[in-house]
């Protein structure tokens, strides 16, 4: 059976990016790839079947072994290393790297058990080598003795001793074993040399096996590169550009064939020609009858006949030729077009190709130059523009720069600016989260989750974020501060402020590091602090002055829940009058619970009048007399948007918290738009996090994880297909009950195996704005039960729900919040799953298939920022 899961059981984690180089030709993979398998076994098998006794040819026959066997893996590392300067993983296709990463798993495996079998030859070796040392010694210590008594004896010290008690016979026996004692320790010394070599072959498996556990660990990580590099679409055209070369060389294999068969016939012949010849001149020769004259005829008749057919060969013959040098002229045509049209595409699309990790550098190195006062304005604008179409020129000098001195890299740049214009807007996410640098909840997700969406749409998008100390400064490439100083207002005094740059899941984001003595974002902890409210409003403040003073033009800035809301009328009442104007702000509320709300005079210290903004249209509190940053940004932001449109119908209700009177008066600009999903990060073809990974296709996976989960959690096993519950808020007595655990904290790892082993997933959430948790289920292939609010009521449709589409049903809902409703969606889901089988695996397969990634959702808003802007410039 299944695992049921609730919805706090699993927790979002960072997205990953991935790059992508186009390998040249999977079929040269395969061979390099089976070569290299081929080796490791004969060198496994050597390795493993080594004898208990070795004569010198087998040593000899070992060692040359062992050498082959070093030389081919020292070989393909090399080759290894070669492709992976050159083209890196992405000269391996997917199934290849599977393939190579099983066989070395097989073959780490045959290598213990030859070391294991070794070290148990050694254990009897050494044994037999401390019974034959203690015989040796007796031997040796009896030989001295007889050679001490012979010496006597030659020299006629003790002769009437030996004569009486040591008869010449039993002398010669002495000198017999004597000979005998010789020949056992020189084949003990032998025994002794034989161990000494088997104890280096046990050395040499030990590097041999650590060698292949270090192969095995790049494999994996290589491994995971090329899972994301293949979902991207580049590499199409060159299988078809490789498909029909191939489909060119089979062409020109059948017509070599036929020239060859045409070439024996041309020989056969040529043989019979020359028969014939031979047999006319032996008539001509001979005085025959006439009887004979005629079968000279017949064979004359037949020699003509068989002429015939030879011009008919030979005609043949030549047409085959015609058709092989026709098709190698097409062959050549063909191949010459793909070249130049794969060219052509590459120098088109070299630079839009390039990683989204370059652009940002080099839109952070502008940036930083602008700041520094290093160029002009219009010349970082400039820069920009050139960014923001991906210029290729830009980037062959941005490559080209390494170990320049940063004058020289400044003057470089300046060479290749040119005047141009773009479709794409320059968008800049003012927020205190994001995934994976600094994540609390979802909000972080949503930061790095829209802003690539947004980049890979041709967008220029940059993050402002604080630098808290406890933020994962590990996630952050390329950190550095900018040698340049901003000062913000607050409380009637300029601070300066660090400016911070690198990006993260190759996104620039601007961390900004206030010098205050209040040290804001010093506290260990991102959230929860007695000041938060003027925590902030100064991050706020500090933020808009960082893009005033870069003089960029933006076309969006995009604020983000209350910590950030002070954005909006900061922007309008504070800046827009110092011609810092052309940007539209979008706020975006991802939950009406929480509305910084704080007495009126604490608005003053980020410099805003609190007099013109503590009134009822503006900034003042609807219900409790406050000030209210979240009415401040609805009544100041040119959109409002919030994360889903079910959740966007109950906040103008008793859903907004007090603020439903202001969203409605503004409901013209005031959206819904569904969040979406990391699908890189959450996928289980590639979650490194599972025990067996899976996809639609192939769901055996599951039942491998829920066996190992259960077997983590200490569950029991005794009936597979009963449910396992993990619930938030289980009373402490099912603690103790062996099919139920109750888990109170966040575990990243954890949560991805959970999702991987449920096949029902409970969401009876009271309210949910949007909720992702649904969403990463499905794609892992459990069967949502949700209650019908906000975002769940957008995601999740019921299965046994007529008016809906049968395309579109996927879950189990319920809408009233209590005990039945709920037991009555579950008993449903129960049924299915035990009585109907295969419906419920079409169900999990069609649920994994559901697109929840951003790309939909990053259209949306492309959609309303560009109609914001649009009417902007209309209006100017």
């Amino acid at each position: 059976m299944g695992c049921l899961a609730a919805a706090a059981a699993g927790a979002e984690v960072a997205p990953l990016l991935f790059r992508r180089r186009l390998a040249p030709s999977p079929v040269a993979a395969r061979r390099r790839l089976l070569v290299s398998c081929r080796a490791r076994r004969r060198g496994l098998r050597t390795a493993a079947e080594l004898p208990r006794k070795s004569t010198s040819n087998d040593k000899h026959h070992n060692r040359v072994n062992m050498q082959r066997d070093e030389a081919s893996v020292s070989s393909d590392k090399e080759r290894q290393e070669k492709y992976g300067d050159e083209n890196g993983i992405s000269n391996l296709q997917l199934e290849d790297l599977i393939q190579m990463i099983q066989n070395t798993e097989k073959n780490i495996m045959l290598l213990n058990q030859a070391r294991l079998q070794a070290l148990e030859h050694v254990e009897k070796i050494l044994k037999e080598k401390e019974d034959l040392q203690r015989k040796l010694k007796i031997l040796e210590t009896r030989l001295s003795e007889t050679d001490a008594r012979l010496k006597l004896s030659a020299e006629g010290q003790f002769g009437t001793e030996i004569n009486d008690s040591l008869p010449v016979l039993e002398l010669d026996d002495i000198k017999e074993e004597n000979m005998l004692l010789k020949d056992d320790i020189q084949f003990l010394k032998t025994m002794l040399t034989e161990v000494a070599e088997t104890e280096n072959s046990i050395f040499t498996l030990e590097k041999e096996r650590a060698l292949l556990d270090a192969s095995l660990r790049e494999l994996e990580s290589r491994f995971i590169d090329a899972q994301a590099d293949m979902l991207k679409p580049g590499p199409r055209q060159y299988d078809a550009w490789w498909e029909k070369v191939e489909n060119l060389g089979d062409l020109l294999e059948t017509a070599t064939n036929k020239v060859e068969n045409a070439a024996m016939v041309l020989g056969c012949n040529h043989d019979l020609e020359d028969k014939v010849d031979k047999l006319e001149a032996s008539l001509a020769e001979a005085n025959i009858s006439k009887f004979s004259c005629y079968f000279v005829d017949l064979l004359q008749e037949k020699i003509k006949s068989v002429e015939e057919r030879f011009q008919v060969c030979n005609h043949e013959m030549h047409s085959q030729i015609e058709l092989y040098e026709n098709s190698i002229a097409e062959f050549h045509d063909i191949l010459s077009k793909l070249v130049e049209e794969t060219e052509k595409r590459s120098l088109e699309h070299s630079a839009s190709s390039m990683p989204s990790e370059l652009w940002s550098r080099i839109s952070l190195l502008i940036d930083g130059w602008l700041l520094e006062k290093r160029i002009s304005y219009n010349d970082a604008n400039t820069l920009r523009e050139m960014v923001r179409k991906r210029d290729s020129c830009l980037r062959e000098a941005y490559l080209s720069c390494r170990g320049m001195k940063d004058r020289e890299i400044v003057d470089s740049f300046l060479k290749i600016t040119l005047p141009g214009t773009s479709s794409g807007l320059h968008i800049v996410h003012i927020a205190a989260e994001m995934a994976p640098v600094a994540k609390v909840g979802g909000l972080a997700d949503v930061i790095s989750g829209l802003g690539k969406a947004l980049q890979k749409k041709g967008h220029l998008v940059e993050i402002i974020l604080p630098k808290y100390d406890c933020m994962q400064n590990d996630q952050v490439n390329n950190l550095k501060v900018l040698d340049v100083v901003v000062q913000s207002y607050f409380e009637g005094n300029l601070f300066k402020n660090k400016i911070w740059t690198g990006t993260v899941e190759g996104l620039p984001v601007y961390f900004i590091e206030p010098q205050h003595p209040a040290k804001f974002f010093w506290r260990a902890q991102y959230y929860g602090e007695h000041d938060d409210f003027k925590r902030f409003a100064y991050f706020s403040r500090a933020a808009l002055e960082l893009l005033y003073q870069s003089q960029k033009k933006i076309d969006i800035i995009h604020c983000h829940d209350w910590q950030t809301a002070f954005v909006a009328p900061l922007y309008w009442e504070a800046y827009a009058n110092l011609g810092f104007n052309s940007a539209r702000i979008c706020f975006t509320c991802h939950n009406f619970e929480y509305q910084g709300a704080a007495p009126a005079q604490d608005l003053a210290c980020c410099g805003l009048d609190v007099a013109q903004l503590d009134r009822e249209d503006r900034m003042r509190d609807n219900s409790h007399g406050r000030i209210n940053v979240v009415k401040g940004a609805i009544v100041y932001s040119n959109i409002v948007t919030t994360v889903s449109p079910t959740y966007a119908l109950e906040v103008r209700s008793e859903g907004g918290r007090g603020l439903q009177d202001s969203l409605k008066l503004h409901s013209r600009k005031f959206v819904g738009i569904l969040n979406g999903i990391d699908t890189d990060t959450w996928n289980p073809s590639t979650d490194r996090h599972l025990k067996v990974q899976y996809n639609a296709n192939d769901l055996q996976g599951k039942a491998a994880n829920k066996a190992a989960l259960r077997k983590q959690l200490n569950l029991s096993s005794t009936n597979a297909s009963q449910p396992l519950r993990e619930f938030e808020g289980i009373a402490d007595h099912f603690q103790n009950n062996n099919n139920i655990r109750l888990l109170l904290k966040y575990d990243d790892s954890l949560s991805h195996w959970i999702y991987a082993a449920s096949d029902m997933f409970i969401v009876p959430s009271m309210f949910e704005p949007c909720g992702l948790t649904q969403m990463i289920a499905m794609r892992y292939g459990s069967v949502p039960i949700v209650r019908k609010t906000g975002g769940l009521n957008d995601s999740v449709f019921d299965f046994d729900d007529e008016t809906i589409p049968k395309e579109l049903r996927n879950g189990f809902t319920f809408v009233h919040p209590d005990e039945k409703a709920l037991s009555g969606a579950m008993e449903r889901a129960f049924n299915y799953y035990n009585r109907k089988p295969e419906v419920w695996k079409q169900l999990v397969e069609k649920d994994m298939r559901i697109d929840f990634s951003w790309s939909s959702s990053a259209s949306q808003y492309e959609d309303i920022y560009q109609r914001a802007v649009a009417r902007a410039r209309a209006a100017a």
